[in-house]
């Protein structure tokens, strides 16, 4: 099945607030296929707050061929300061193994894509794995530009929060 055509396309739809359990499976899916298991701590809870509370941080789009799940993809705006535009980062696209090579990952990256002009993005951003060959040729066919000269940048847990200690306010709501 995974090297054949869905025998229908998929339909890309928004995300719902009855959709938190499902993409709580696909989340869990998503960290076994790339070994992070152990990262994974989203809750239905948590993915409620953050996708449907009052200040969503991000949206996510799930695909379905037929009556099956096949996917789905993350993503939140960004800014750049050299275009002084929003754009959009893709955090997640993901295609459970019986659906790859059916069209649903270029389903949803284009889905986001369309979502992103909707909003006036100018561009589309992403990171990959370096070992995850499959997703790299993909974003290689849909005509990405790999950002070689960028480094990835992460501060988590315990580093995140001794750094804001040395803020003069510290750790607090937005300030503007």
């Amino acid at each position: 099945m995974a090297d054949k055509e869905p025998t229908e396309p998929p339909r890309i739809r928004a995300a719902r607030l009855k959709d938190v359990g499902l993409l709580l499976v696909l989340f869990r899916e998503l960290a076994e296929y790339e070994h992070l298991e152990h990262e994974l701590r989203a809750t239905e809870e948590l993915i409620g707050e953050a996708l449907f509370g009052e200040r969503p941080a991000a949206e996510a789009l799930i695909a379905e061929v037929g009556s099956q799940t096949a996917g789905y993809a993350i993503f939140f705006p960004t800014f750049s300061t050299f275009l002084a535009k929003q754009g959009m980062w893709l955090e997640d696209v993901f295609v459970r193994p019986a659906h790859r090579k059916g069209g649903v990952g270029r389903a949803l990256v284009a889905a986001v894509a369309a979502r992103a002009h909707e909003c006036g993005s100018e561009r589309l951003e992403w990171s990959a794995l370096r070992w995850n060959e499959l997703a790299l040729g993909f974003y290689r066919r849909l005509g990405a530009q790999t950002m070689d000269e960028w480094v990835t940048h992460r501060l988590i847990g315990e580093e995140l929060m001794t750094l804001a200690a040395e803020s003069a306010d510290g750790p607090g709501p937005e300030r503007r």
